[in-house]
C-alpha cells in the first residue's frame, strides 16, 4: 500500500491530533470562560434596552392620540424644553423621540455585534458555518475586524447624539455643543486611525508564494 500524496487535494492527509495540554496552559486557555458572564450580562442588557424601546413607542403611540401623561413622559425623557407649554404632540418632540428610538436600535446592534462578535472570538466558536441565519459580518470576523466596526457604531451613535443636541440647541449652552462636536469629531479620527492601522497591518502581513 503506497503511502498517501500529501499534494493530493482530493485525498488531504488527516492531521494529527494534538497532544493533550499540561494542567497549567490548560487551566489558563480555560480562563476565556470567565468572559462568559460578562456576555450573558450585556443580553441582559440587552432585553433593558427592548423595554426600554417598547414603553417609548407606547408612549410616542398615545401620545399621539392626545394622552397628556404621555406626551409629558416624552418631554421628560428626551430632556425637551421650551418656554411655551407643550400641549400636543409637535414635530420637534417627534423628531426627538424619533432619534431617542434610533439611538436604542443603534446601541442594540452595538451590543449584538459585542456579545455575538466577542464570543465568537474571544470565547469559543458558535458553529455558524452553513446556517440560514448567521449575519454576513460574522463570516470573516476577527479582533481587527470587530475593531473597525464597533468603531463605526460609535460614531453612528454619537452622530445621533449630536443631532439630538442640534435639535434641541436652545436648551444646551454653547460649551455643550462645542465639547459634543469635538467629541464626535475625536471618534471619527479615532476610527480613521484604527482602519488605517489595520490596514497596515494587512499590508504587512506575510503572504504565500501560491506555490
Amino acid at each position: 500500500m503506497s503511502a498517501p500524496d500529501p499534494f493530493d487535494t482530493r485525498n488531504p492527509p488527516v492531521p494529527a491530533r494534538g497532544s493533550p495540554l499540561r494542567p497549567l496552559p490548560k487551566l489558563i486557555f480555560a480562563s476565556r470562560w470567565l468572559q462568559l458572564p460578562l456576555y450573558l450580562g450585556l443580553i441582559v442588557a440587552q432585553a433593558v434596552y427592548v423595554v426600554h424601546f417598547l414603553v417609548e413607542l407606547l408612549h410616542l403611540v398615545e401620545a399621539a392620540f392626545g394622552n397628556k401623561d404621555a406626551l409629558q413622559a416624552l418631554i421628560t425623557s428626551i430632556g425637551y424644553k421650551t418656554t411655551a407649554p407643550v400641549g400636543t404632540l409637535n414635530e420637534t418632540v417627534i423628531m426627538l423621540v424619533v432619534l431617542a428610538l434610533i439611538d436604542v436600535v443603534m446601541i442594540s446592534n452595538l451590543l449584538i455585534m459585542v456579545i455575538v462578535g466577542g464570543y465568537e472570538t474571544f470565547v469559543s466558536r458558535m458553529d455558524l458555518e452553513g446556517h440560514r441565519d448567521q449575519p454576513e459580518w460574522l463570516s470573516h470576523v476577527n479582533a481587527s475586524v470587530l475593531k473597525v466596526k464597533l468603531a463605526t457604531a460609535i460614531i453612528g451613535i454619537s452622530s445621533i447624539h449630536l443631532l439630538k443636541t442640534f435639535i434641541n440647541a436652545d436648551n444646551y449652552t454653547d460649551r455643550v455643543l462645542i465639547a459634543q462636536t469635538v467629541i464626535h469629531i475625536a471618534f471619527l479620527f479615532s476610527a480613521m486611525a484604527i482602519a488605517y492601522t489595520d490596514k497596515l497591518m494587512a499590508s504587512n502581513a506575510p503572504r504565500g508564494d501560491g506555490h
